[in-house]
């Protein structure tokens, strides 16, 4: 069966609805081409913008990302290092503090593909050490920067003396690097832009006075990479300061709610049917855990057409809503939604469909949602 009558011409529908199965995520590629534009714009340019991949971990987002002349990118684990690597990222920073055989795997990429830049994160001076003896063992030089915790209380090290402490380690250390400062403000995202601003302020006057305080010293500071997606434009204000946005490729109505101020499309949207009516107020689709990220509170997904939707159940493969227009739906019949956080959302998922002109068109494998690919 497909899609109910009356939405055929939706920007998000498909003509070819019924030679898909569901559940299944579409990739809009000229959305994300618009996406693209668009943090290129608010960054200030190209230079100023190092996008994550953990938000799509596709080779085929980051050939967009390059031919829109995006050079620079942020990654999370090994695999997506390598698999931007492949793509061929220029310049990726594994935005994760390397510990044990990783370290070993990122030393081994950095000899797979010479021609790439490859950098990480320290915020502790024993992991330091061990960094700086797979470099001597190997004959390698791992680019650091040192992570701040600006107040997302995650990971880094607090911007001050022991910060200092470390980054003047780093710079002592044969074999290393040093490429700056990290820090990640995960924690900022009030959707009141000037509320925003300010607490952006707050969180990172101590990171510049750091910066400061390192380069009287003498010690190289090249660059502080920074941000979440609701702050990314704030912070590229900054000299010397790349921005490392990562939803606004996809976006997801989440982003929306908590950065209203940006103007992002969405480019990413779940497909999913009605597999059972067990009630007829409720239908149950095949959206459970496994297809739409659960980690975040309902609605885990706005399905369209069904706004009034409450969810009653979600288990791995149901999801079970009650709706007052349930009645016009039949069993077999296409939904659509958008998820509310897409990042884990695309790591649900063992391919996505490229959608180009009303159609699935192309099928690309999720490369970079294993845990190893080849290193």
């Amino acid at each position: 069966m497909t899609a109910r009558p009356g939405i055929a011409s939706d920007w998000f529908a498909i003509a070819n609805a019924d030679s898909i199965a569901s559940p299944a995520l579409l990739l809009y590629p000229d959305r994300i081409e618009k996406n693209l534009q668009r943090m290129i714009a608010m960054a200030g340019g190209v230079d100023r913008l190092r996008p994550h991949v953990k938000t799509h971990k596709l080779p085929q987002v980051v050939a967009l990302k390059r031919a829109a002349g995006i050079r620079r990118f942020k990654a999370s684990t090994i695999a997506e290092v390598e698999m931007t690597a492949a793509a061929g990222g220029e310049d990726i920073l594994l935005a994760y503090q390397p510990v044990g055989t990783n370290i070993e795997r990122l030393a081994e990429l950095m000899k797979r593909y010479p021609q790439t830049r490859f950098a990480t994160l320290v915020d502790d001076a024993r992991n330091l050490a061990a960094i700086g003896q797979v470099a001597a063992a190997r004959g390698a030089v791992f680019e650091l920067y040192v992570d701040l915790n600006v107040g997302m209380n995650r990971t880094g090290i607090a911007p001050g003396e022991a910060a200092a402490a470390l980054y003047r380690t780093l710079c002592s250390t044969p074999g290393l690097k040093a490429g700056g400062l990290h820090a990640y403000d995960g924690h900022l995202h009030e959707p009141d832009p000037a509320v925003l601003a300010k607490a952006a302020d707050e969180a990172f006057a101590p990171v510049w006075k750091l910066r400061a305080q390192l380069r009287a010293e003498g010690l190289p500071v090249p660059r502080v990479i920074a941000s979440g997606t609701p702050t990314f434009a704030l912070l590229a204000r900054h000299e010397d300061v790349e921005v490392g946005a990562g939803t606004t490729v996809l976006w997801d109505w989440g982003q929306t709610e908590t950065s209203p101020q940006h103007d992002f499309l969405n480019a990413a949207v779940l497909f999913c049917r009605v597999v059972s009516k067990p009630q007829p107020d409720l239908l149950c689709i095949d959206l459970g855990h496994k297809a739409v990220a659960s980690e975040m509170p309902h609605p885990r997904v706005k399905l369209i057409g069904l706004e009034d939707a409450v969810a009653v159940t979600h288990s791995e493969e149901h999801l079970v809503v009650r709706s007052s227009r349930a009645a016009s739906y039949k069993v077999g019949d296409v939904v659509y939604g958008i998820p509310r956080h897409i990042c884990p959302t695309v790591a649900l998922q063992s391919e996505v469909w490229a959608v180009r002109d009303g159609l699935a068109a192309e099928r690309w494998p999720v490369v970079a949602r294993a845990r190893r690919i080849t290193v």
